[in-house]
């Protein structure tokens, strides 16, 4: 008793995609690191320190830029200080531990600086740090 196999196929691993995928992720983390980078590059002149160095960056974290007249913007739009506490409080209650960086210019008054924080110790956001840059040593 004989039995006519067909040839057999060697197995092909489907790349397509895979190729897909990769293009689709790639497309994502280009334009978040974009849209990261615009956060910090608007005109606000950082207090300096000299122990500033670079921040590693947290994925999520919430930047809150304040400039010279006490405006709080964040991802570009411009807050009051109850929709930041607001806002704040939203999203510590889904992520607790949500890392903020609060960037305020150097001529900012104290006390606006005062209202940022205490936007953030209202809305139960404890994980916040102060934005500086290096004094060039």
């Amino acid at each position: 008793m004989s039995f006519d196999t067909p040839p057999s196929k060697a197995p092909a691993l489907a790349l397509t995609s895979m190729l897909d995928v990769i293009f689709l992720l790639l497309c994502f983390f280009v334009t978040v690191s974009v849209f990261s980078q615009w956060e910090s590059e608007i005109a606000i002149q950082l207090p300096s320190a000299e122990t500033a160095r670079e921040p590693e960056r947290l994925p999520g974290e919430i930047i809150v830029n304040l400039a010279k007249d006490g405006t709080v913007r964040v991802n570009g739009a411009t807050w009051t200080h109850d929709e930041l506490r607001a806002r704040l409080a939203r999203i510590s209650k889904f992520y607790p531990g949500q890392p903020v960086i609060i960037r305020a210019d150097r001529a900012t008054p104290y006390e606006k600086l005062v209202a940022v924080i205490d936007a953030c110790r209202a809305a139960d956001v404890w994980n916040f740090s102060l934005a500086t840059e290096g004094t060039g040593k």
